[in-house]
């Protein structure tokens, strides 16, 4: 009995993969700017605003983060599209992504990974 608790209890949480494909953003934009055109752009709202990883939601399993750009730093801004399905669905999702904020801005955007 006490073993089958221990199991329970005691248990670690899966780990869940995280998969990444990068768009970078040949504009000097900041990350609250671009997380709200990014918002805008595939009409989802940000996620977790005033926290240290807002993100902004796509399809099932995959979403956006932007990092803070060191101080000074000039552009290209770097975008991060995750996925727990697998690395295809990011660099899917972050392709779609691409096309959508080229679209919908003026932004000169490019992957960061061979197509």
């Amino acid at each position: 009995m006490l073993e089958l608790l221990r199991q329970l209890f005691l248990r670690r949480p899966a780990v869940v993969a995280e998969y990444c494909a990068t768009i970078v953003v040949m504009s000097a934009v900041t990350k609250l700017d671009a997380l709200a055109i990014v918002a805008l752009a595939v009409d989802h709202p940000v996620e977790r605003q005033r926290t240290m990883r807002p993100y902004v939601p796509l399809a099932e399993g995959a979403w956006v983060e932007i990092e803070i750009p060191k101080f000074g730093e000039p552009p290209p801004l770097a975008i991060d599209v995750y996925s727990t399905i697998s690395d295809d669905h990011a660099r899917l999702q972050a392709l779609t992504l691409v096309a959508t904020l080229e679209q919908y801005t003026g932004w000169r955007v490019r992957p960061d990974f061979s197509v």
